[in-house]
C-alpha cells in the first residue's frame, strides 16, 4: 500500500457519494455524516447495483474518517469500483492516474496475498538433509561341535560344595520403623481424602434441575432473549441469559431457589421454589405482552404490495398502526456494533420512517428492551439491527 492508494480511495468516496445522491436522497450532501437510515439506505443501494454489501462496522471505519490512514481489503475496493460505474479497483486507479503515477499489470497480488504466501513456504515442513543408513547385520557361522567327540582324558572334576543359606534376624527396631512408615502412608491418605471431599463438596453435594420455558397462550417456545437472576441471601444476585428455546440448568445444594424472570415480549415473572420436594425438570409458562409483541410485529411486518397503490396502502396502515402504539413521547434508540458511534437517538417519527421503509435490513431487527405505562403505550424501545455481513479487518 502506498500514500498514492489512499489518495485513490478519497477520490473513490467522492465517486461514490456521488451515484449514491444521483437517484436518493439523504440527511446530509456530505458521506462521512451519514448515519443511521442514511447508511441502510446506501447499504440497500449498494447490494441493487454492486450485488454485495458492506458491513456497518466497515463504513464507520472508511467512510467517517477523512483522509483515512488504512485501505479497505481489495474485495471492499472492487465492489464500490463496480458501484461507481468502473470495472474493478484496477480500472479505477487506472482512470484516475497522478502525475508520474505507473501502474503494473499484475498489480492485482496485492502485499496481502505475497505476505500470506511467505508464509504459507516457511510453514512448509524441511525435509532431512541426512539418510539413516540401515545398520548392517554380519552373521557369523556357529563352530560345528561334535558331541559324539568328547576328551575326557586328564580333565579336572569339579566337585560341587553345598551352600549353606544364613538366615539374617532382623531386630526389633527395625520392624518398628517399618510398621511407623506403614501407619503415617495410612494416615497422609486419609488426609488426602478428606481434603478432596472438602474441596469439591459442593459439586459432590450439589443437584442439577432444569427449568425450560414455553409461551403460555402459544404452547411454544418464547421468542425472546430471556433474564434470569438468582436471588441469594446476602450475595449479589447471579445474572444468566439464555438464547430463545434453551433450557436452563442451574447445579445447587441449597434447599430453596428464587428467580426473577424477564424478557422483552413477556411479563415479569418471579419464581420461588422449595428444593426439597422439587422434580429435576420443570417447565414455566411466560404469558406474553400482546401490546409490546403488536409493536415489534407492525415493525418487521413487511409492506411490500403487489403494484405501487397496494405497497403505499400497506405502509400508510402500519404508520396508523405504530402511531397508536407508541408514545408521542417515547424515547427510542438504535444500539449499533461500533466503537466510533455506539448508539443513536430517534424521536418517534424517524422510528416510524425507518420501520416503513421498505428494506431487507428490517428483517434483521431486533428488540433489546421495551417498556409500556400503565394506560399501555410503549414509552421506551431499544433496538439493533444486526448483520450478518462480513467485517473487513
Amino acid at each position: 500500500m502506498t500514500d498514492l492508494d489512499l489518495l485513490h480511495f478519497e477520490q473513490l468516496k467522492k465517486d461514490v457519494q456521488t451515484e449514491f445522491l444521483k437517484e436518493s436522497n439523504s440527511s446530509h450532501d456530505d458521506i462521512s455524516k451519514w448515519k443511521g437510515i442514511d447508511i441502510i439506505y446506501f447499504q440497500e443501494d449498494l447490494r441493487k447495483k454492486a450485488k454485495g454489501n458492506i458491513s456497518e462496522k466497515s463504513f464507520y471505519t472508511y467512510f467517517k474518517t477523512s483522509p483515512v490512514t488504512k485501505l479497505p481489503r481489495i474485495d471492499m475496493l472492487n465492489l464500490l469500483s463496480i458501484y461507481a460505474g468502473y470495472d474493478s479497483w484496477y480500472d479505477f486507479k487506472k482512470q484516475h492516474l497522478f502525475a508520474g503515477e505507473l501502474l503494473q499489470e499484475n498489480e492485482e497480488l496485492e502485499q496481502e496475498e505475497i505476505i500470506e504466501l511467505e508464509k504459507t513456504v516457511s510453514s512448509a515442513p524441511e525435509l532431512p538433509k541426512t539418510e539413516i543408513q540401515p545398520q548392517k547385520i554380519e552373521y557369523q557361522p556357529q563352530e560345528n561341535i561334535d558331541l559324539q567327540k568328547s576328551n575326557t582324558e586328564n580333565q579336572s572334576v569339579k566337585q560341587n560344595t553345598p551352600t549353606v543359606t544364613q538366615t539374617e534376624i532382623q531386630p526389633s527396631a527395625a520392624r518398628k520403623n517399618l510398621l511407623k512408615k506403614n501407619a503415617w502412608a495410612i494416615v497422609t491418605s486419609i488426609l488426602i481424602a478428606i481434603t478432596g471431599v472438602l474441596g469439591f463438596k459442593d459439586q459432590i453435594f450439589s443437584k442439577t434441575y432444569k427449568y425450560c420455558f414455553i409461551d403460555k397462550d402459544r404452547g411454544v417456545s418464547v421468542i425472546n432473549t430471556l433474564e434470569i437472576k438468582i436471588i441469594k441471601t446476602n450475595e449479589s444476585p447471579l445474572l444468566y441469559k439464555l438464547k430463545p428455546g434453551e433450557c436452563f440448568y442451574y447445579s445447587t445444594k441449597d434447599k430453596n431457589i428464587k428467580m426473577q424472570i424477564s424478557a422483552p415480549f413477556y411479563e415479569y415473572l418471579e419464581v420461588n421454589r422449595n428444593l426439597e420436594n422439587a422434580p429435576d425438570e420443570e417447565m414455566i409458562e411466560l404469558k406474553p405482552d400482546d401490546y409490546k409483541m403488536a409493536a415489534y410485529y407492525f415493525s418487521i411486518k413487511d409492506v411490500k404490495g403487489g403494484n405501487p397503490e397496494e405497497q403505499v396502502a400497506l405502509i400508510k396502515q402500519k404508520r396508523n398502526q405504530l402511531e397508536n402504539l407508541i408514545s408521542n413521547s417515547a424515547v427510542i434508540y438504535q444500539v449499533y456494533d461500533n466503537k466510533t458511534y455506539g448508539i443513536e437517538r430517534l424521536d418517534k417519527q424517524k422510528y416510524i420512517t425507518l420501520v416503513t421503509t421498505p428494506t431487507t435490513s428490517l428483517k434483521n431487527l431486533n428488540v433489546i428492551e421495551m417498556k409500556k405505562d400503565s394506560k399501555g403505550k410503549i414509552i421506551s424501545i431499544k433496538f439493533k439491527i444486526a448483520s450478518t455481513d462480513e467485517e473487513n479487518k
